[in-house]
């Protein structure tokens, strides 16, 4: 596509290079469904409630940018406060792997965004 890049990057460098008028897509490890649940990364780097936080803090000054931002996430309180000033869809995405075979199937998940979602 003409006009398109593609980046695989540390959130925080879109500060470094978003124009208005863009458009970000932002996938992070998800938060916990619960409290037992442990998987927060990727990679060997932690992305808990503070880098979710700080993940939040960058969207909504993106946001201010004039930069249209979509992120998809848990839907859980702690990340719907976050972004309670955005456009917030629950979506219902199918889940085939787990330690547990009951809980495999439909889960609820945020799509949130800065601009409203038509359809």
């Amino acid at each position: 596509m003409q006009g398109v890049d593609l980046a695989v990057a540390d959130f925080r460098q879109a500060l470094q290079w978003a124009q208005p008028g863009d458009f970000l897509y932002f996938d992070p490890p998800y938060a916990p469904l619960s409290k037992t649940a442990s998987f927060t990364s990727y990679t060997q780097n932690p992305f808990g409630a503070a880098e979710q936080k700080e993940l939040a803090a960058v969207l909504h000054a993106l946001s201010q940018r004039g930069c249209k931002v979509m992120l998809s996430n848990s839907w859980v309180d702690s990340i719907l406060e976050l972004y309670q000033d955005f456009h917030c869809v629950e979506i219902q995405a199918g889940r085939a792997i787990n330690s547990n075979p009951d809980r495999r199937g439909k889960v609820r998940e945020l799509l949130a965004t800065n601009y409203r979602i038509s359809g």
